[in-house]
């Protein structure tokens, strides 16, 4: 999530409804009798809202709050109930039964049925569709060759054998399938309404129906504000306190903070700069994230020289080992981010058997610290392997301040540190960076990546060779293998899916696919009021389906 100054489309994205919150003097009463009068929060979003068609989203951070799957996020990223009843699994762990809900409703009054499960995935899934997060459906029996266009979507591994039993077949088993069915992605959606609205289908918020706790008002397709209003037909609405939440685009983090401070926002994200003058404020709450930035680096280079030096791995690693990590964070960025341990975050995911986080298991000394005399050592290395004495490469970013000023410490660090290197900068706007990343635009990239949910695999499948994610193209068998297994053959042994997580991990830093920077974490100021929210690293961070204001 999200994001995105940040990152790569799907980090982008997930923040695309981002948060800053805010206490409304509204006097909405709550369905709770016993809370404050005024159950309406206000929150800040960052941009302006590209779609609310689930199948198109670009990401998913707090569309969890109107659009409800199979099961929801709830604390520490546990799936709890959503709109199945039950579910359960074969021995094989290849298939999957939910029962949905009897009163489980669209905000239309309309049922939700099994069949509306079964048309929503295959809606998806249609390469018409075009939808950028249909590879979160691979493992489902044929979903890959219909989303290639290679079948028809009527042959997908889903079915509903009544109006209240939907099954769904797997390839193999899917280790983290039920925190997957916890996605917006994989909710229902009414075909009877699509065929209603035809082309005006989710175009504003009044064309589209929704089946979480909140209902979207006020969204007219382009305008940078709207509200989610308590749906009165969902199946769970007495746990829903809030009566609305109303968000506003505003990207000035000054704007932000001085609505926070005029009592309009129960929420504010600060800026860097923000960040120094308020880590003493009661109000102030570090905010983490599952999400990793990092340099990618180019092995399909248009440029013959760079693209040689990219593809040297004494190159890269020395790239990576001339970063102060700790200097960037504390002295460039300036918030509570810290240093990483690998590709995959910290507090994503905890050994099966251990306990033990994944990061600090696959953590290997010396492959994302500073060592400038090893970095020398690497380049020179380098450097003669590929024939050359000076190489001058261009690193492209975002234009937001914080990256700005994250790509002109790499400049100056890069060209202190490793003789004959120059370092040509293109800050950019974030839509035309995202662009050029996915066309291959670029010699290095300020890029990362956000967990889609809480596994490991999350973020390990987008450096595969066939991911569209893969910005860089590079590519390792080796690697390819392991994710395979650990997605396939190993997926129900939880020890040697572990295992081969791990080794996929560690070959990412030992090759140097990437340059791990910092993990991201947000500063925030909170309305002390403000309880029961709950947040999660991944996936859909922010669930407010029980929060509400203290009176």
């Amino acid at each position: 999530m999200k994001k995105r100054w940040i990152i790569l489309t799907t980090f982008a994205a997930a923040l695309g409804l981002v948060l800053a919150g805010c206490g409304n003097q509204s006097s909405d009463k709550a369905s709770n009798g016993s809370l404050a009068s005024s159950q309406v929060l206000n929150l800040s979003a960052d941009a302006p809202l590209d779609t609310i068609d689930i199948a198109k989203s670009t990401g998913y951070g707090q569309t969890g709050n109107v659009f409800e799957s199979l099961y929801r996020l709830g604390k520490n990223g546990t799936p709890i109930a959503g709109l199945a009843s039950s579910g359960k699994v074969s021995k094989d762990g290849k298939t999957w039964t939910f029962k949905i809900r009897k009163n489980a409703k669209f905000s239309n009054g309309q049922k939700i049925t099994a069949q509306d499960f079964v048309y929503s995935w295959q809606r998806t899934l249609n390469p018409n569709t075009k939808s950028q997060y249909a590879y979160l459906f691979t493992g489902i029996k044929n979903a890959d060759k219909i989303n290639a266009g290679k079948l028809s979507p009527s042959k997908l591994g889903v079915s509903a054998s009544d109006s209240h039993t939907f099954v769904i077949h797997l390839d193999e088993p899917i280790a983290y399938f039920k925190v997957l069915m916890t996605y917006p992605l994989f909710s229902p959606v009414s075909k009877k309404v699509i065929d209603k609205y035809g082309s005006k289908y989710a175009t504003t918020s009044e064309y589209m129906v929704y089946t979480g706790p909140f209902k979207m008002t006020g969204w007219k397709g382009t305008n940078d504000h709207w509200s989610f209003v308590k749906n009165d037909q969902y199946w769970d609405k007495k746990k829903v306190k809030l009566s609305k939440i109303n968000y506003s685009v505003n990207e000035n983090p000054s704007t932000i903070l001085s609505l926070y401070q005029s009592k309009k926002l129960d929420m504010a994200q600060l800026s860097s700069e923000q960040i120094k003058n308020f880590k003493n404020n009661p109000d102030y709450q570090t905010v983490p994230y599952s999400i990793t930035r990092f340099l990618a680096f180019n092995f399909k280079a248009s440029n013959s020289k760079v693209r040689k030096a990219m593809n040297n791995k004494h190159i890269r690693q020395a790239i990576s080992l001339s970063i102060d990590r700790k200097q960037l964070i504390n002295k460039v960025i300036g918030d509570a981010s810290t240093t990483p341990r690998g590709f995959v975050p910290t507090d994503l995911a905890k050994d099966p058997k251990t306990g033990k986080d994944f990061a600090d298991e696959a953590y290997l000394k010396g492959t994302v610290s500073y060592d400038s005399t090893e970095a020398k050592k690497l380049w020179k290395q380098g450097m003669k392997e590929i024939g050359e004495k000076n190489l001058s490469v261009t690193l492209m970013s975002t234009n937001d301040n914080d990256d700005k000023n994250i790509s002109e410490y790499f400049q100056v660090q890069l060209q202190k540190e490793l003789p004959g290197m120059k370092v040509n900068l293109v800050n950019i706007p974030d839509k035309v960076a995202y662009s050029r990343a996915a066309k291959g635009d670029f010699d290095i990239y300020v890029s990362g990546w956000g967990a889609d949910f809480t596994d490991p695999i999350s973020h390990l499948q987008v450096l595969q060779s066939n991911s569209g994610y893969n910005y860089g193209k590079w590519s390792n068998s080796e690697y390819d293998q392991l994710i395979k297994k650990a997605q396939n053959q190993d997926a129900n042994n939880k020890s040697k899916r572990w295992n081969d997580m791990i080794k996929a991990d560690q070959l990412v830093v030992k090759d140097a696919a990437i340059a791990p920077l910092y993990q991201t974490n947000y500063s925030f100021l909170i309305n002390p009021k403000l309880k029961g929210v709950i947040h999660n690293t991944a996936g859909t961070q922010w669930n407010y389906k029980t929060a509400y204001l203290e009176k």
